[in-house]
């Protein structure tokens, strides 16, 4: 899959981070994708369709399911960079994410990766651009 979004700084993630479960967080729904290390490749999963406790209870299942060593969540901005009501609503959910479950958990500006997915032809826009954000991420890693 070609991402055109733009390209983050190179993370320090521990080298036994290898399996990653990322997240497109939105109100309604929430893209997930899992990928690992070495392949540097993702692969989208069923989008949660769930908002709070319901949410974070179908994430746990995911967790248990794929034992991931480090978690992603794409975070939102404006073309520029600037922050929106949604960077400030995904930065929370990251936060959660880390205070429920104790993981690792990396942010990914994920400028245009909904564009991308639609443009790719995504029936699930969402997945998909869980799947672009975790693949800018492994791109990204030493």
């Amino acid at each position: 899959m070609t991402v055109n979004t733009p390209a983050p700084t190179t993370l320090e993630v521990p080298a036994h981070c290898q399996v990653f479960l990322a997240f497109d967080y939105g109100l309604k729904r929430t893209g997930v994708a899992t990928g690992n290390r070495l392949t540097r490749s993702a692969t989208p999963q069923p989008t949660i369709a769930a908002e709070g406790d319901a949410r974070f209870a179908q994430i746990a299942q995911r967790l248990k399911e794929w034992q991931p060593d480090a978690l992603v969540v794409g975070v939102p901005r404006h073309p520029d960079g600037a922050p929106h009501e949604n960077t400030t609503r995904a930065l929370k959910f990251a936060r959660q994410l880390r205070g429920r479950h104790g993981l690792p958990v990396f942010e990914v500006d994920e400028r245009y990766s909904t564009t991308e997915a639609h443009s790719l032809g995504a029936k699930d826009a969402d997945a998909v651009s869980a799947c672009i954000i975790l693949e800018q991420f492994l791109r990204s890693l030493p």
